[in-house]
């Protein structure tokens, strides 16, 4: 474990400056692909912050949808939950599978499109 800065801090000084020094500096491609790169690592930054926390969750939610005997390797068990998807055996009715998708689908936007997930609003079933 490192002390400060954090690779979440060191991700953002980089944006920032590719946002506030690059991009001003330069322009056509090269400000595209600054923007680009600043994009990239603010979508990392969020990774590495919201990304343990929502893989666990989603890894919780599979293991109890899935049952006794469901891999514990969260690409395992999500390949299984399309299986059981695409066969039928699970459906929209079942228990539990659209708040698990639905939940997945927020972590997922928190992490890769914020402004996004922030203006979507749970809709009451």
């Amino acid at each position: 474990m490192q002390d400060r800065p954090d690779i979440a801090e060191l991700l953002e000084a980089v944006a920032a400056f590719l946002r506030e020094q690059v991009v001003p500096a330069t322009e056509g491609q090269v400000a595209f692909h600054a923007r680009v790169a600043a994009n990239t690592l603010d979508i990392a930054r969020r990774e590495v912050q919201l990304g343990p926390t929502a893989q666990a969750s989603e890894l919780a939610r599979l293991l109890a949808l899935l049952g006794p005997g469901a891999p514990a390797d969260l690409a395992e068990a999500n390949r299984l939950l399309c299986t059981r998807i695409a066969t039928g055996e699970l459906d929209a009715a079942t228990p539990g599978l659209i708040d698990h998708l639905r939940q997945t689908t927020r972590d997922k936007l928190a992490i890769d499109q914020p402004g996004y997930a922030a203006g979507t609003k749970k809709k009451e079933d």
